[in-house]
């Protein structure tokens, strides 16, 4: 068990038959607020997406702009982390914040050198 002490806290794990990295900021009620995805093989990025931004896409432009956030970030989970890992699922293990905010970054980037910057 991770215990957040009211902090976000960063974890990974990896998903073999997918072969997929994936990083997550929680919240303190194990929300993941930011989630990367990289697929191992050729480093891809397929998420970078934040809680806050679809959720604020949803309220401001309803379901199309959620799909376009969704099109341009990935998908961002849609329930809280589990608190242990059960039998046959990829363990959870933290990492340091650092880690977490250089992949953040490069996930963006690379998302958005992809799709476009909705800001340009």
């Amino acid at each position: 068990m991770i215990d957040t002490d009211g902090m976000a806290t960063y974890v990974q794990w990896y998903q073999p038959d997918e072969d997929l990295w994936g990083y997550d900021e929680l919240d303190d009620e194990r929300w993941s607020t930011r989630h990367i995805e990289i697929r191992a093989q050729d480093q891809t990025f397929l998420a970078a997406a934040s809680l806050a931004e679809v959720l604020e896409a949803r309220d401001s432009g309803g379901a199309d702009a959620v799909i376009a956030y969704e099109h341009r970030y990935g998908i961002a989970p849609e329930a809280p982390f589990p608190t242990t890992t059960a039998e046959g699922e990829p363990p959870i293990e933290p990492i340091p914040a650092e880690k977490f905010e250089l992949l953040w970054q490069q996930g963006r980037q690379a998302r958005e050198r992809l799709h476009g910057n909705p800001h340009e």
